[in-house]
């Protein structure tokens, strides 16, 4: 029992050093992702479109 014990130590011991981020770069961050997503979503089906539409006509 003194095993698991020393490992929970351990992690709330690790989790007080962790660096959290604050709301505002979180959301920056959360918003910044979701663009890109939506970016090379629209990208990639664009390229998709195009190569069957080019599939197509051949």
């Amino acid at each position: 029992m003194s095993k698991i014990s020393d490992y929970f130590k351990g992690v709330r011991k690790e989790i007080s050093r962790i660096r959290w981020t604050n709301k505002k770069d979180l959301i920056k961050y959360s918003v910044s992702t979701i663009v890109f997503m939506i970016f090379f979503g629209v990208f990639f089906y664009a390229i998709d479109l195009l190569v069957a539409l080019l599939r197509s006509s051949l």
